[in-house]
């Protein structure tokens, strides 16, 4: 295996410290995925550098000019504080003509707007709740087509942002009152979608033109109480105490062929319609009538140590750092447009 110059972009408020030693879980899992990136790429043998970003592309152009990393793996998931804006750290990656990990520019733009995505899927008749999307700063109107229980969140942010069990809602009134805080507390347009009643599965896939898939991912949220909607809240995806009292997880699961195949071949459909490149979770409902309803594309999706993409990686007999290896090979290997126009 070459040695690497690998560059990582961050967050500045995340650039982790040397060790885990002092800090608490709750302080740990804010920078936990940096952490565990930096460390398995350093036990690979590559020369690695973090770089904390927050509004300024010009270091991203320094450090490059001066360093001239082989590859940069961009882990931000913001710039300006704006969700979608990572999409455009990665295009100046490419404006730079720096390989880069993880999805092109198009793919993430397409996959971060849920409405957007969900239209193209549609197209390719890719099963997906019905859905309207609630821009700020109009009045709220349920269409007709559109059924309760609905399930509302933000277009753009991910990440479980703003969802809570009141996201569930039931009456028009509960729907307007849920949209306007996601419109004065993320200050982002928001999305309401049919809500599927269902397991809640991940399917985690790698590569550029040709896909591998690992083992499917289930959340676990069977111990919930009574009533409670099985949605992934943000308490539940980053509270572990939570986690822990009500023994939610998330574990490879053992479905019938015939379903996981559906699984995988409808998540497949899913990356190669939104153009996704590099590694991606698609996040899908099960039903009881075994009917498959995709939920949303994450690209990029968290791959620190014990997460659910690395966990997947591991059942299908690829440790950390193989898949990190592997995803930085599909970046060195990705044909970006520059590398189309200009092989040189």
């Amino acid at each position: 295996m070459k040695r690497l110059r690998v560059l990582v972009l961050m967050h500045e408020d995340l650039v982790p410290p040397e060790t885990l030693e002092g800090y608490s879980d709750k302080e740990i899992v804010e920078w936990k995925t940096e952490f565990d990136v930096l460390t398995t790429l350093r036990e690979l043998g590559h020369e690695v550098r973090p770089l904390g970003i927050r509004s300024d592309l010009g270091v991203v152009h320094d450090t490059i000019r001066d360093w001239q990393p082989q590859i940069a793996v961009p882990l931000v998931e913001e710039f300006h504080g704006v969700a979608v804006y990572d999409m455009h750290v990665v295009s100046y990656l490419e404006m730079l003509r720096q390989p880069y990990t993880g999805c092109n520019p198009r793919g993430l733009m397409l996959a971060h707007d849920k409405a957007l995505s969900k239209k193209i899927l549609s197209f390719h008749r890719i099963p997906v709740p019905r859905f309207s999307a609630f821009p700020m700063g109009r009045r709220v109107r349920r269409p007709k087509h559109l059924r309760f229980p609905l399930f509302v969140k933000s277009l753009i942010e991910d990440g479980s942002a703003g969802i809570s069990q009141a996201s569930v809602v039931r009456t028009d009134e509960k729907l307007e009152e849920r949209v306007a805080y996601i419109h004065e507390h993320l200050r982002t347009d928001a999305i309401a979608e049919e809500y599927i009643e269902g397991r809640e599965l991940y399917l985690g896939i790698l590569g550029n033109r040709r896909l591998t898939s690992f083992p499917i991912v289930e959340l676990v949220l069977s111990n919930l109480p009574p009533g409670t909607p099985r949605i992934a809240t943000n308490r539940i995806k980053w509270d572990w105490a939570y986690q822990d009292k009500y023994g939610i997880k998330s574990e490879i699961v053992d479905l019938p062929p015939e379903v996981a195949e559906r699984v995988r071949r409808v998540g497949k459909r899913v990356y190669r319609a939104l153009g996704l490149s590099g590694y991606a979770r698609i996040d899908v409902r099960l039903t009881d009538a075994g009917d498959v309803f995709v939920l949303e594309a994450n690209p990029n999706p968290d791959i620190a140590y014990g997460a659910e993409f690395a966990e997947a990686a591991e059942a299908a007999g690829i440790d950390h750092g193989e898949l990190l290896q592997r995803i930085l090979n599909l970046g060195l290997a990705y044909q970006a447009e520059w590398r189309r126009v200009d092989p040189t």
